[in-house]
Order: structure tokens, then C-alpha cells, then sequence
């Protein structure tokens, strides 16, 4: 019994490498490209695929009462796809460590686009 486990755990073992080498698990950074989209109040709001970042964006401007959550989910139109841990370090990597609860009212921020 334990050489049938062996085998087996040696067989996953050389699918995984084989799958890391030719498919990969890391996204391309190939496919990038600018997505516009006109929102309820015919704002332009553009996801940008930046390659220095690697991370899809819009920009917006904070109004009275709007959080980093709010910002995104309205964008959206539905719940957060990620945990809101992930959505406070990708602000933070798109707005040079700038910290989501010190948001200003009237400033432009980037959002990270979690619409694809």
C-alpha cells in the first residue's frame, strides 16, 4: 500500500511540474489593453491595464460618504469579487501606499477594476 501511495504522490508531482512549465500559473501580461465604460450618471470611467503595475484600474473622484468599498462596488454593480483585504493592498499599490481609510473628499483616486 505505501508504494501505491508513492506512486501516486510521484505521479501528481511530475503533472504539476509538467503543467507549471507549459501552461504556467502566472497571468500573461500580453492582453493588456484600455476598456472604457459609461456609468448611471454618463461619466467615462476607463480600466487600465498598466504594465508597470499589472493591475486594472479606473479613476474616480471621492464624493461626501463614499468609501474605497463603496467606490469599487458601485463601479461594479455588485458585491466585492475579493476580500477586502486584497481590495485595501491593491489601493494601496495603485495610489503609492496612500491608505484607503485617509481618503479625501474631491480628490481623484485609482480603484482597482475587478470587473474581468
Amino acid at each position: 500500500m505505501k508504494n501505491f501511495v508513492g506512486v501516486l504522490i510521484a505521479v501528481l508531482v511530475i503533472y504539476v511540474i509538467y503543467f507549471d512549465l507549459t501552461v504556467g500559473t502566472l497571468p500573461s501580461l500580453a492582453n493588456q489593453h484600455v476598456e472604457k465604460s459609461v456609468n448611471q450618471h454618463g461619466e467615462i470611467n476607463e480600466a487600465i491595464q498598466n504594465p508597470k503595475m499589472a493591475l486594472p484600474y479606473f479613476d474616480a473622484k471621492v464624493e461626501p460618504g463614499q468609501t474605497v468599498i463603496s467606490v469599487v462596488e458601485h463601479q461594479l454593480g455588485k458585491s466585492l469579487p475579493v476580500s477586502i483585504s486584497d481590495l485595501i493592498n491593491d489601493f494601496k499599490k495603485l495610489n503609492e501606499g496612500q491608505s484607503p481609510e485617509k481618503i479625501k473628499i474631491g480628490v481623484t483616486y485609482h480603484f482597482p477594476d475587478y470587473s474581468n
